[in-house]
């Protein structure tokens, strides 16, 4: 190489290039970014530790469509970043497990950081520390102070080389804001100066683009974003209503994206030759049956909810028999309860026949099939009279009442003697009880009712096939992930 330096640097790289023509090897590619021009922000909020789909009918969510809609997403932006907003935890305290579960999962899906909103608190600040500690996934919070040494309880703010683009991410609570079990060791700043001073540093330290992860609610999240200047995205959360297509808040864009994880929110920021942000967009894309899955994250998920099925049903028998309910349930010492459809077959032996046709008389067995025969969320609605009087409690109760029953429609058995002679036709208001816009938000009265009728219709025509359905009929009946 010295020798070659002698000839002046021209020369030298001209020889270099002659060397490589004469033997025959082809000169290294210069790899070129996809989509120089943008940087991509995908985010979720408020997951509520919900890690696989969630409804009956048109399952939206779950960590192995959000794996895959991420992959896919690399593939065509070449600087993206993930986020979520936080309220990544279960509401339910025998769900527990799944907190640590979901940051694991957050961690290997690639996000790059996290939020922490009042939800991730519920079972404590070490508890939350230590597990996103053990998964490696940074949690970010610019307003919340360890109250015994004054500092920070976790990272306020974030640096990111994405690209050519050097990105800052940071992370506010709201001041009303329920701190669970930490409420006495923890104190919340007003989040309006801590986001102004993280804004400040992170523009310091080099970011041309800023990104804020709110659980501030809608009107306190854009209040904020609306009074501090230097805010190019903000991914609002706590309990945000979904808004399809994002907003403008002076010169920051909004993402609204809903919970539990059925959206991905897409934030489009164009940027200039400085990397700064001339113009923004956002949407949300709904992870429904259409969207592919990972298989390997598909199958973690899978292990990691059938042991939860496990534990919630051991719990389930534990409480039964510590109350008694097993063998000593109350329902004959009240005057209405439920009585189960075997009794009602003994003189409506016709209509209970018509009935074991129905999906209705098999809605049990899909929970079991699925392994969330213990998942409160999902029994309501598979069962008869879920923790009413005489009604479903237990797994132990299954034999007698799981499946919608006659009395899920016509109220309890003891009631029969004050009911009229001919029955009114059920309402559209009883169906919507479990057919709501979660479970089946494809849900039409009208065309559904004629198909649980005792005398169905001569021309009744087969229901339109649900893409839960279609899918699992697609995939062989291996589930709806």
């Amino acid at each position: 190489m010295k020798r070659l330096l002698e000839y002046g640097p021209s020369r030298a790289m001209s020889i270099l290039l002659l060397a490589v023509l004469v033997s025959g090897a082809a000169p290294a590619p210069v790899a070129t970014m996809a989509d120089p021009e943008h940087l991509i922000v995908l985010s979720t909020t408020d997951v509520k530790g919900k890690t696989s789909p969630c409804g009956c009918h048109t399952p939206k969510g779950g960590l192995a469509r959000r794996a895959a809609y991420i992959d896919s997403m690399r593939a065509e932006h070449g600087q993206m970043i993930v986020v979520d907003a936080g309220g990544f935890f279960p509401e339910v305290e025998l769900q527990k497990d799944a907190g640590p579960f979901t940051l694991r999962l957050m961690k290997q899906l690639g996000t790059d950081a996290a939020g922490v909103g009042e939800r991730d608190m519920r079972f404590g600040y070490a508890f939350l520390r230590d597990n996103a500690k053990a998964a490696g996934m940074p949690l970010l919070c610019a307003n919340l102070y360890d109250k015994a040494s004054g500092r920070p309880a976790f990272a306020p703010s974030l640096i990111k080389k994405v690209g050519n683009v050097t990105v800052g991410v940071f992370g506010v609570i709201t001041a009303k804001a329920d701190l669970g079990p930490g409420r006495d060791s923890l104190r919340v700043e007003d989040p309006l100066p801590a986001a102004a001073r993280a804004v400040e540093d992170l523009r310091k330290r080099g970011a041309t683009v800023i990104v804020m992860l709110s659980q501030l609610g809608k009107i306190e999240g854009e209040d904020l974003a609306a009074s501090v200047d230097g805010i190019d995205a903000v991914i609002l959360g706590r309990d945000v209503t979904l808004v399809e297509r994002g907003r403008l808040i002076k010169h920051t864009i909004a993402a609204y994206g809903g919970d539990q994880g059925w959206y991905v929110g897409l934030t489009k920021l164009t940027l200039d030759a400085k990397h700064a942000v001339v113009s923004s967009e956002n949407e949300m894309s709904m992870l429904g049956p259409e969207v592919p899955t990972d298989e390997k994250v598909l199958t973690q998920v899978k292990a990691f909810e059938d042991q939860l099925n496990e534990r919630l049903r051991a719990h389930e028998h534990e409480e039964a028999v510590r109350q008694n309910l097993a063998v000593a349930d109350d329902a004959e010492d009240q005057p209405d309860h439920y009585i189960g459809a075997e009794l009602c077959a003994r003189c409506h032996s016709k209509e209970y026949t018509q009935w074991q046709g129905t999906p209705h008389a098999h809605a049990w067995a899909t929970l079991v099939a699925q392994k969330k025969d213990a998942t409160p969320e999902c029994v309501k609605c598979h069962v008869l009279g879920y923790q009413k009087v005489g009604g479903f409690r237990t797994g132990d109760d299954a034999p007698r009442l799981a499946n919608v029953q006659c009395e899920s429609c016509h109220g309890m058995g003891t009631q029969h003697e004050s009911m009229k002679s001919a029955l009114a036709p059920v309402s559209e208001l009883t169906c919507r009880g479990c057919h709501d816009g979660t479970s089946s938000p494809t849900f039409d009265f009208a065309v559904y009712r004629p198909h649980i009728l005792h005398t169905p219709p001569a021309d009744l025509k087969p229901l339109p096939e649900s893409p839960a359905k279609k899918l699992m009929r697609m995939q062989g009946n291996k589930g709806t992930n």
